[in-house]
């Protein structure tokens, strides 16, 4: 029994891959930057992706949204607070996002009219680091709230990462995070990992943020 699973689990890989990288020449052909963001449940991704459609939105450029989760469009309905295109995916029951449901959710969005996809993943620590999306960058998030060791703990996922942002940093004297510990466990699991640190509550740190979107999105042309 154990052989067929493992059999299975490949060839839902495999597919995925396959839809992931004809999403990715699309998302190439038509100047889509796409960034997937992973972590846990609670590390204020939504909060974060709200300021951060707002923030693009100002300076002129041209962003949309999907947003992962088992049930109900309560983040999508928040998002669309921007001004920005948002739309939900109900994973049912399904603890990670996969590429079919992304292309599926872009069918009749003009592609060339977003500079920017922001995709905010299920809140899970394991399974989403399997599933490529075909995004153009990987970003996961570590909220203060939820110590040094996680990426320790789950280094698959931190391991699979372009680039980590440390959250909720508002609240990091009052949890007694140690923001140093925090950067040396991130790059023990992922060397030379791109590590920035802000509080979407406050603001502090969202112009790095940005500044790291823009950058990121120019090198690739």
């Amino acid at each position: 029994m154990p052989p067929r699973i493992v059999q299975v689990r490949q060839g839902l890989l495999k597919k995925n891959d396959a839809i992931a990288a004809a999403l990715r020449a699309d998302f190439a052909a038509a100047g889509t930057f796409v960034v997937n963001l992973v972590s846990g449940p609670g590390t204020g991704k939504t909060l974060l992706l709200e300021r951060t459609l707002s923030a693009l939105r100002d300076r002129g450029r041209r962003p949309a949204a999907l947003v992962g989760d088992l049930a109900t469009d309560n983040d999508a309905v928040r998002l669309a607070r921007s001004g920005a295109p948002v739309r939900q995916i109900n994973t049912h029951g399904l603890c990670h996002l996969e590429a079919d449901m992304v292309g599926r959710h872009l069918q009749g969005w003009n592609l060339a009219e977003h500079n920017y996809l922001f995709v905010e993943n299920v809140g899970n620590l394991v399974c989403t680091a399997s599933y490529d999306l075909g995004e153009s960058l990987r970003v996961v998030l570590l909220s203060v709230t939820e110590g040094e060791d996680k990426p320790l703990k789950y280094p698959t996922l931190f391991n699979t990462a372009d680039a980590a942002i440390i959250t909720k940093c508002d609240l990091a004297t009052a949890c007694e995070f140690d923001s140093a510990e925090a950067e040396r466990n991130l790059r023990a699991v992922r060397p030379g990992l791109p590590i920035v640190s802000l509080s979407a509550k406050t603001g502090d740190g969202m112009d790095e943020w940005l500044a790291f979107l823009e950058s990121r999105r120019g090198s690739e042309g």
